[in-house]
């Protein structure tokens, strides 16, 4: 008969297993005598799974972000140690630390949200091949899709029943549409006209932490009960994209996400960029402004020869960036005009002087001095 856990009886038990985090496996096995992995080196794989507490695991990851694992062990960890008071063996001798370097989408660098990948890797290890994979699509699914942090992980903050209280306050929503860590971060920031490093910031992903631990644990114990529904459906919009970009046609993309998240869209041009005419350009050219010198505004045309990611960025005479134009856009071939206006990335007017209009698209770098008179 299954056994699920409360959060008291959680917390209570998973302190025996700290020392473990702390001295690693094998060093205890030593200690031990050769006890603790005696007959369980060889599991049989998908790992045995007991039904859990989603509320559980969500107070463990939201404690666990703020206690050195951060998103990805954070989730991965609140799992495993339900799954080592409920179950036992094997998983008993299974590190959270394994995962510490899906932190901030992977050491950092912003790609797949630590979150995701460590859910990803607790379901892999309890489920088989083609229900994980249903299972990590639908979850991925809908992380792209839901408000974080949610109503209930707003709600645990405002009610006390977070075991770690950083910070007590309702947080502002947002749709990240992308499961990226860059992106679903970027997008909240913007949103709540927060930085990266605001304790707001870091709140807000110890809840997206639980969330996601919170639905981790739905989905598995739904599926062990036979009762998990497919339910994540590719939106239309990416339909479209890959209606081109997939197999059928080009068969040169390979993915679930929206292109424009990340490379905005190729068949409309960035705001404050007009495209003069789609014949296709031998090379890639940033031309002259003109007028020039000016006073207030100037245009400048550019040549994309062919789809690329370009981006037109303003520099004063010292080299620090005064107005990003085009943002590492992914454009279509053709001759577009830009306009800048004298104002600088906080819409405020430049003084007269020496400025550079610097180029990029793919290796293609070109440089125009442009003189700001007054």
């Amino acid at each position: 008969m299954s056994k699920e856990i409360t959060r008291k009886e959680f917390l209570t038990n998973t302190s025996k297993y700290a020392i473990g985090a702390v001295a690693g496996v094998a060093g205890l096995d030593i200690l031990a005598g050769g006890k603790i992995l005696a007959g369980t080196k060889n599991p049989t794989w998908p790992w045995p799974y007991q039904p859990l507490d989603p509320d559980t695991v969500r107070d463990r990851a939201h404690y666990l972000y703020y206690n050195g694992m951060a998103c990805c062990a954070g989730v991965f960890g609140a799992i495993l140690d339900s799954l080592k008071t409920v179950v036992g063996e094997p998983y008993t001798n299974l590190p959270s630390e394994i995962m510490y370097y899906g932190g901030g989408g992977g050491v950092g660098w912003g790609t797949l949200c630590g979150t995701l990948n460590g859910a990803a890797a607790i379901i892999s290890l309890c489920v088989d091949k083609t229900n994980a994979n249903k299972i990590i699509n639908e979850l991925w699914g809908w992380y792209c899709q839901a408000e974080f942090p949610s109503d209930t992980a707003n709600d645990f903050a405002v009610q006390g029943k977070y075991t770690e209280k950083k910070y007590n306050d309702a947080l502002p929503q947002n749709v990240s549409g992308s499961p990226l860590c860059h992106v679903s971060v970027t997008e909240w920031c913007i949103t709540a006209q927060k930085k990266v490093g605001d304790i707001e910031r870091k709140e807000r992903c110890a809840r997206l932490a639980g969330d996601v631990a919170a639905k981790t644990v739905e989905y598995l114990n739904a599926l062990y009960a036979q009762q998990f529904t497919y339910t994540y459906v590719t939106p239309a919009d990416i339909q479209q994209c890959l209606a081109c970009h997939g197999p059928a046609v080009l068969n040169n993309v390979m993915t679930q996400l929206n292109c424009k998240t990340c490379h905005g869209d190729p068949h409309k041009p960035p705001a404050g960029v007009v495209l003069d005419n789609n014949n296709i350009p031998e090379d890639f050219l940033l031309s002259q402004n003109y007028p020039n010198p000016f006073n207030p505004s100037t245009k400048m045309q550019i040549s994309v020869a062919r789809p690329e990611k370009v981006s037109l960025i303003i520099y004063d005479v010292m080299g620090r960036e005064v107005k990003r134009l085009i943002n590492y856009d992914l454009m279509n071939a053709g001759k577009y005009t830009v306009d800048w206006d004298g104002t600088d990335n906080f819409g405020n007017k430049v003084a007269s002087g020496i400025y550079f209009a610097k180029m990029t698209a793919g290796a293609f770098h070109m440089t125009k001095k442009m003189n700001l008179v007054k």
